[in-house]
């Protein structure tokens, strides 16, 4: 059975998305609402939605995420935090980066610690068309290492 993100970790991409439930368009210009959601159904100019749509939403866009870690972790001890964890990173960054990134490679040799650590290599994003460390993804990274730390 495929594994899902628990309570803590889904409680913690909500609160690191942020949540909007009137459309609005994205910075790259894209309709987006919720929690990031742009697509099934496609969000249009003056769309809203519930709460309970949006964190329905997200679950439904979580579930590559899920696939893509639960995949690459089938046969290395995971808990479900650090399962949880990885799926924020993985929905964040994209599960091609995820698959080749030093998080997972040192979770899959069972070295927590390095792995918990490297989450922090990816607080980078292009500003102006330079590669930058952004503050707010080195807090998204230091909660999600937290989280894939915790018991």
């Amino acid at each position: 059975m495929a594994r899902s993100i628990n309570d803590t970790g889904f409680d913690l991409i909500r609160r690191l998305e942020g949540c909007k439930l009137q459309a609005y368009t994205d910075v790259a210009g894209i309709w987006t609402i919720g929690y990031g959601h742009i697509k099934n159904p496609s969000v249009t100019p003056g769309m809203s939605i519930t709460q309970e749509q949006a964190d329905q939403y997200l679950r439904d866009d979580l579930a590559s995420a899920e696939s893509a870690v639960d995949s690459a972790t089938a046969d290395v001890p995971t808990t479900d935090n650090q399962f949880s964890a990885m799926v924020l990173l993985c929905f964040n960054i994209g599960s091609g980066s995820f698959a080749a990134s030093t998080v997972l490679r040192d979770h899959r040799a069972q070295d927590y610690q390095a792995a918990a650590a490297a989450f922090g290599m990816w607080n980078k994003a292009h500003v102006g068309g330079q590669l930058q460390e952004v503050a707010g993804l080195t807090n998204r990274r230091a909660a999600e290492s937290e989280l894939y730390l915790e018991a």
